[in-house]
């Protein structure tokens, strides 16, 4: 005999206890009446656990007894599950959604103050304040300041005292402080006017003001006193004009008026070069790159050679229709600069002197300087223009003319001032007027100008320094300035504030690239120590050397 199979008890009902059809259960169901209402549609579709009719479960094995059932009887029992000789009867169809019961407020969290609140707590309390900037009450802030004293008892009292003392804060009261702002001020409008019109012309922001009328950086600092002053009567005071000069043999020579000084800074003794010829005046000077040789520029356009040692005059070199406001050495090629615009290149060896002649300028040539190769030549004028020429003369024949190999027009006003870096012979700067006071950074291999500066007063001149990456410049109106710039930032390191009592003209700097020799309209020849030497001995040396007539003022004439 087979045996029916048992349903798993994994997918048996929960309950165990199972409920036979007695008698009695089924004569109570055939003494319900249950009568169907007709619907339209064959099943609810509204109600997804009611399906179509179906056929009813057929019944695995018959009731005991030979009872009826009824079609009620089966309708309801087609619905349900049958279970050995019985029906379990099924659950109620659930006929609406879920509703979670009312829930109860929960308590509120315990935050710290540092804690943020939530969005919904924000908004439900209409708190507008920034939850990322802790609360705290006027009482809490004063009691904390309280606890805050500048006198702990960890440290010594006398410590404590000194360190009062030399700071000036009194203990325990607070250093920084809010204070109401201070009432306007009651002068007049217009004197507040004027100052605003004048700030530009004095202005130098940036500046710590001192009382020894410099300025200068924390970590750089210069003599704001010469370490020596000669007294130079009859100095012109003329912006296109170059008066002074510095050679390699420590030799000083000035041009004052219609005569010519060499001023030793070995000895201190002073000569009498020469005169110029009745009618003129010395417009220009300098020397040999060996220091040998001295040349000057005439104003009505002659250029003198001299011998500094024997102190005689060589030659003189004539052909210009103007003054020469400028001169410049490379080897035996003495250049020069003509208030018509020209620049002639002379061969001092050959009678035919002039070699090359250079037509770049439509204004007075009053900035010139060779390159310490020779490979290049620059010039300004008060056409505003820089022209960089190539230096590299070679075989020419009288007459032959050169043209500009870079050409720049940055500059709105006279360009005097002229400089070829000694560290880095690509870099060459120059220097405006009044109308301009700005100084360019070209480099001289692209034609590019790198860096540019704006000074509060006209450039006069421009000195690299030879052992640190710094550039000196001198300034006229209205702060006859000498200041002293960061290379390649350009930031202003130190600044001596009227240097002079009149614009500061003139300028040449010492062999040994510490000293700077200036000369001005008020008659003054001054050294300023801006650099320190290559060695500590020169150094040295050069300190003894000037500082026997640092109280005193000498006068070259």
């Amino acid at each position: 005999m087979t045996s029916i199979p048992k349903t798993p008890s994994r997918y048996r009902s929960r309950s165990d206890a199972k409920t036979p059809l007695t008698p009695s259960i089924i004569s109570a169901f055939n003494s319900i009446s249950i009568s169907p209402q007709k619907r339209s549609h064959p099943a609810d579709l509204s109600n997804p656990f009611i399906t179509k009719s179906r056929q009813a479960s057929p019944v695995k094995r018959a009731t005991g007894g030979g009872i009826a059932v009824s079609d009620s009887f089966q309708r309801q029992a087609g619905g349900g599950v049958i279970r050995k000789g019985g029906i379990e009867t099924r659950l109620d169809v659930v006929s609406r959604d879920y509703l979670p019961p009312t829930s109860q407020p929960r308590p509120e969290l315990k935050r710290s103050r540092s804690t943020p609140a939530t969005r919904e707590r924000t908004q439900s309390t209409g708190d507008n304040r920034d939850r990322f900037i802790t609360t705290r009450d006027a009482d809490d802030v004063a009691a904390t300041l309280e606890l805050m004293s500048l006198n702990p008892k960890t440290v010594s009292p006398g410590h404590t005292a000194r360190l009062a003392a030399a700071t000036g804060v009194p203990l325990n009261r607070r250093v920084l402080a809010y204070h109401e702002a201070p009432p306007a001020s009651s002068s007049d409008s217009t004197l507040s006017q004027q100052r605003e019109l004048a700030r530009p012309l004095y202005g130098r922001p940036g500046e710590l003001p001192s009382s020894t009328s410099s300025t200068t950086n924390k970590s750089r600092r210069i003599p704001t006193q010469p370490e020596r002053v000669l007294d130079a009567p009859g100095m012109v005071d003329d912006f296109y004009l170059n008066l002074v000069s510095w050679s390699i043999q420590n030799v000083v020579a000035v041009a004052l008026a219609e005569s010519t000084y060499i001023w030793r800074a070995d000895t201190g003794i002073v000569s009498h070069l020469g005169e110029a010829p009745e009618g003129t005046y010395v417009s220009s000077v300098d020397f040999s790159n060996d220091g040998a040789y001295l040349g000057i520029g005439l104003g009505t356009g002659e250029v003198e050679l001299w011998d500094v040692e024997a102190g005689q005059k060589l030659r003189t070199m004539g052909g210009h229709q103007g003054q020469i406001a400028v001169l410049s050495w490379n080897a035996h090629i003495l250049s020069s600069g003509c208030g018509d615009g020209s620049i002639w290149h002379h061969d001092v060896r050959v009678p035919r002197h002039k070699v090359m002649e250079l037509l770049g300028h439509t204004g007075e040539v009053c900035g010139l300087k060779w390159r310490a190769d020779g490979e290049l030549l620059a010039s300004g004028g008060n056409d505003n223009v820089v022209n960089i020429w190539d230096g590299r003369v070679g075989d020419v024949t009288e007459g032959a003319r050169g043209q500009a190999k870079w050409t720049k027009r940055n500059h709105t006003a006279a360009v005097k001032a002229i400089a070829w870096c000694p560290w880095q012979s690509s870099l060459l700067a120059s220097g405006g007027g009044t109308n301009d006071a700005t100084v360019h950074v070209w480099n001289s291999g692209t034609g590019a100008r790198l860096h540019s500066l704006k000074t509060p007063s006209q450039v006069t001149s421009i000195i690299w320094s030879p052992h640190k990456k710094e550039i000196l410049t001198t300034h006229g109106y209205p702060t006859n300035a000498i200041m002293v710039h960061a290379y390649p930032s350009l930031e202003r390191i130190a600044e001596i504030r009227d240097a002079h009592d009149s614009r500061v003209l003139y300028t040449a700097v010492g062999p040994a690239g510490d000293v700077v020799c200036t000369g001005a309209g008020d008659e003054n020849l001054k050294f300023w120590r801006i650099w320190e030497g290559a060695g500590a001995k020169k150094k040295k040396e050069g300190k003894e050397r000037l500082s026997s007539t640092r109280s005193g003022i000498l006068s070259i004439r």
